[in-house]
């Protein structure tokens, strides 16, 4: 049986081994893979690099590193399970793959530039651990979502399980404006509440539920109407709007200030037993005001009060806003911009419609004048589902 030292031997016969003179111009244009422990690693590693430990590279390593043809160059602590690791790399078919001599030891004593990772926390790591697995999120993308900013339209029927899943998922800030109080006939949809609150301003009944579900979680609460005079201060900062509002003023009024600060809206609606999700990303796809120039006389838009809606309905529409929120601050797949989601749920369908940016749209056409934020007091006011 060989021992250890001649099986290491044996696999740097194998491989190329590179000195950290050799590929410190190369930190931030190739693949830098440590695979020592989680612990080493974070108390420090070299910037930008993607962290596998050793234990994990066979199973793992494909998913985090797809390209085989690109360049790759693995360290350890001191360069040997570094050495075993780029023969792991060549035996599953990476072709361009170097082990550095002496590891990070030898780069930190060189005096090469260095870093403390940002790192999730033993207890984040488990209550993550499902978006974890899935290389396209990773511990990159929870740390994104820990640092992401959505603000919510509404704690009503759409933004109460669109919060809730945001929250569960790890976006760490989460801002919600509402300016009413729970009231029973609520409960038939607004999951975020329940008969104990009756009576508490949404936004603090929000907060107490969604701080319940993940402690980690900022909540800023904006018990106030949206409107022309506050509206550009509120959105200031986040990343995303998620729109749970169910009237058209409030619909134009963020269109126009989403567009004015570029922050994508999640807009989501829905009526009796049919919902709409789509992105309105600007200057990347249509606006509201594409899609509909100029709002309808209050008599033509009746709300939800008004027609009723099936309880279940915002639930799913809502948690398909939460969707496209999470996909949008991680850039995954195709989010909805340029297509509207329309779900029926008496069919129990999904259609998807195209829907194109108008050149001549009078916010965010080519010749759209300079927009300005004001109200539609003609209108009905801003109430959500």
């Amino acid at each position: 049986m060989p021992t250890p030292q001649e099986l290491l031997k044996a696999a740097k016969a194998d491989i190329r081994e590179v000195e950290t003179k050799d590929v410190v111009d190369l930190v931030g244009k190739v693949t830098f893979l440590d695979v020592r422990e989680p612990d080493e690693y974070e108390q420090g590693a070299i910037p930008g690099a993607v962290h596998l430990p050793r234990g994990h590279l066979e199973f793992q390593v494909e998913g985090k590193i797809p390209d085989k043809a690109a360049p790759l160059v693995v360290y350890c602590a001191g360069g040997v399970r570094s050495a075993f690791a780029v023969k792991t790399l060549q035996e599953l078919g990476y072709q361009d793959v170097v082990s550095v001599i002496g590891g990070f030891n030898r780069w930190k004593d060189d005096g090469l530039t260095w870093a403390t990772p940002q790192t999730l926390t033993p207890e984040q790591r488990n209550q993550y651990q499902r978006h974890l697995l899935l290389p396209e999120v990773g511990e990159k993308g929870q740390l994104k979502l820990l640092a992401s900013k959505v603000l919510m339209l509404g704690a009503g029927g759409l933004g109460s399980p669109a919060a809730m899943y945001l929250a569960a998922a790890g976006v760490g800030t989460l801002g919600i404006i509402d300016m009413d109080v729970v009231d029973a006939s609520n409960l038939q949809r607004q999951i975020l509440h329940n008969l104990d609150r009756v009576g508490m301003r949404k936004v603090d009944s929000a907060k107490a539920q969604l701080q319940s579900m993940n402690p980690d979680l900022v909540v800023h609460t904006y018990d106030t109407r949206l409107g022309a005079d506050n509206i550009l201060d509120i959105i200031d900062g986040y990343d995303l709007i998620v729109d749970g509002t169910d009237n058209f003023p409030t619909r134009y009024l963020v269109n126009d200030a989403a567009l004015l600060k570029k922050i994508p809206v999640i807009h989501g609606s829905i009526f009796r037993f049919e919902g709409q999700v789509t992105i309105f990303d600007p200057y990347n796809g249509p606006c509201y005001r594409c899609l509909i120039p100029e709002p309808p006389p209050a008599e033509l838009a009746p709300s939800c009060a008004e027609a009723g809606v099936l309880g279940v309905l915002p639930g799913i529409v809502g948690s398909i806003q939460a969707l496209e929120a999470i996909k949008m601050l991680l850039k995954l797949g195709e989010p909805l911009v340029g297509r509207l989601l329309a779900f029926d749920a008496l069919e129990e369908s999904f259609r998807t419609f195209k829907v194109r940016r108008d050149p001549s749209c009078p916010a965010c056409g080519e010749g759209a004048g300079e927009i300005i934020i004001a109200e539609y007091d003609d209108l009905c006011m801003p109430h959500a589902h």
